[in-house]
C-alpha cells in the first residue's frame, strides 16, 4: 500500500513545480522576443537594401523620393504606420550604415531595432562600429547606449588616439571574439561628476567619495572591473608604501592600480607607479594573468612630458578626471583636439 504524501511535502512539490513552469515560460518568452526582434531587424535591413538597390541607386534616382512616398503610403495602408516615409528612409540609412548582412545578423542577436536607431545618427563609420560591438559585448540597454554616446565614450578611449588601421583591427578582433585590449578599456578623461566634490578637496576626500559611489565609479571605469582594496599596504625593504586603489579587470586578466593625484601630472609620479607595478608583478600576480596596469588620475597633464617618459612601455596610463562635466561642445572640442594631437604625434614618429 502506497504511503500518502504529507500536506507539507505536497505543498513543497507544488511550489517546486510552479517555479519550474514559470522558469520555462519566462525562458520561452525571452527566446520568442529575441527571435522576433532579430526577424524584424533583418526585415528592415532587407527592405532598406532593396529600396536602395532598386530605386535610389539606379537611373530612376531622380524621382526615387516620389516612389518612396508612394511605397510608404501603400505599405502604411496595408501594414500600419511602422512603414511610413520616415521609417522607410531610416531603413535605407540602416542598410547603408551596416552594409554587410552577416554583421547585421550577428548584431541583431543582441541589439534591438531601438539600439540601431541610436547608432544611425553617428556619421563616422569606425565610431559607429565601436559602439555597436561594445553594445553587443556588454549587453547595454538602449538607455545605456544613449548615455555612452552622449558622454562621448569613443572619443575618451585610448583607442580613438590610434591610427585608423589599428582601430579597424581592434574592432575586427572584437567581432572574432578576441578579448578587448587596454586601448578599448582605458579612457581619458574620466568623468567623475557623480562624486559631487566641492571646489576644495584633498586626495582622501576623493578616495572617500569614490568608495561612497563605488558602483558609479566602476561603471565609469568600464566593464570587467572589480574592487580589491583601498590604501593597500606594501612593504619594500623596511619602508611602507600605500596603493590608493587596487582593482582587477577580468577582461584584461590583470590587476589595475589607480593612483589619485590632486593637480597636474608630475614626472616623478612615473617612478612611484613603476614601483607599485613591479611589486605587484612579483608578489601578487597569479599564474595566467597579464602584467599589472597602472592608471594615474590627475586634473591636468602635458602630452610632451608623457611622450618623453614613454609611460605606455611601463604599462602606465595617465588620464585627467573631471569632477564637473563641462558643456558638451567644450568637451567635444577638447577631445577632438587631443585625438588630432595624438594621431599627429604618431605620424611624426612613424610609430
Amino acid at each position: 500500500m502506497s504511503k500518502k504524501k504529507s500536506p507539507n511535502k505536497l505543498e513543497k512539490d507544488q511550489k517546486t513545480l510552479l517555479a519550474d513552469l514559470r522558469s520555462l515560460i519566462e525562458e520561452s518568452r525571452r527566446a520568442v522576443t529575441v527571435a522576433v526582434n532579430a526577424g524584424l531587424t533583418m526585415l528592415y535591413w532587407h527592405i532598406g537594401k532593396r529600396i536602395q538597390k532598386e530605386i535610389l541607386k539606379n537611373e530612376r534616382a531622380e524621382y526615387g523620393k516620389e516612389i518612396l512616398a508612394t511605397l510608404s503610403q501603400e505599405l502604411t495602408q496595408d501594414y500600419g504606420k511602422g512603414f511610413g516615409y520616415s521609417a522607410l528612409t531610416r531603413m535605407v540609412k540602416f542598410s547603408e550604415a551596416f552594409h554587410e548582412e552577416q554583421i547585421v545578423v550577428t548584431l541583431s542577436r543582441q541589439l534591438s531595432w531601438s539600439h540601431f536607431r541610436e547608432l544611425l545618427p553617428i556619421e563616422e563609420p569606425l565610431q559607429r562600429e565601436f559602439y555597436a560591438e561594445m553594445c553587443r559585448i556588454e549587453r547595454w540597454s538602449v538607455r545605456t547606449l544613449h548615455k555612452q554616446i552622449d558622454s562621448m565614450l569613443y572619443e575618451r578611449t585610448a583607442l580613438s588616439r590610434q591610427p585608423e588601421k589599428l582601430i579597424e583591427e581592434e574592432i575586427s578582433n572584437l567581432r572574432e571574439g578576441e578579448p578587448p585590449s587596454p586601448a578599448l578599456v582605458l579612457k581619458d578623461p574620466y568623468v567623475l561628476d557623480f562624486l559631487e566634490l566641492k571646489d576644495r578637496y584633498v586626495e582622501t576626500d576623493l578616495e572617500d567619495a569614490i568608495l561612497r559611489e563605488l558602483e558609479s565609479f566602476l561603471l565609469e571605469l568600464g566593464s570587467g572591473f572589480s574592487f580589491i582594496a583601498r590604501q593597500k599596504r606594501i612593504q619594500i625593504d623596511s619602508d611602507d608604501f600605500y596603493i590608493d586603489l587596487l582593482f582587477y579587470n577580468r577582461k584584461l586578466g590583470r590587476l589595475v592600480v589607480i593612483d589619485l593625484k590632486i593637480g597636474k601630472f608630475k614626472p616623478e609620479y612615473k617612478g612611484q607607479m613603476e614601483l607599485y607595478l613591479r611589486w605587484l608583478d612579483k608578489h601578487e600576480r597569479e599564474k595566467g594573468e597579464a602584467s599589472p596596469l597602472g592608471i594615474i588620475l590627475c586634473t591636468g597633464k602635458k602630452s610632451e612630458q608623457i611622450e618623453l617618459l614613454e609611460l605606455d612601455k611601463s604599462g602606465i596610463h595617465v588620464a585627467e578626471y573631471l569632477t564637473v562635466l563641462p558643456p558638451k561642445e567644450k568637451l567635444q572640442a577638447h577631445l577632438h583636439k587631443a585625438i588630432e594631437t595624438a594621431k599627429q604625434r604618431i605620424e611624426n614618429t612613424g610609430d
